[in-house]
């Protein structure tokens, strides 16, 4: 099963990915936290992102989706997953 939650900023994707994860037994993905894991991280991925955060613009879609398919690839997804906001 994939759930994928649209819509603008402060519309309530968050709150509600995370109640579905936790019912559905889904690993719950939010592009943000994605973004923060790898800047903490200091992944190659993440290194890129920082420096288009640290200017003030927009992370390349193409870099987000990079970033996406790494995680896609931990065991907890092969069930299904709920994509918050991306």
């Amino acid at each position: 099963m994939k759930i994928i939650l649209l819509g603008p900023p402060g519309a309530g994707k968050g709150t509600q990915a995370i109640m579905l994860s936790q019912r559905l037994k889904l690993a719950h993905i939010s592009t943000g936290d994605l973004l923060r894991q790898n800047c903490s991280s200091g992944t190659d991925l993440g290194k890129e992102a920082k420096s288009y955060m640290d200017k003030g613009t927009l992370v390349p879609d193409e870099l987000v989706t990079e970033m996406l398919k790494v995680r896609l690839e931990h065991p907890d997804t092969k069930i299904g997953f709920i994509l918050d906001g991306y």
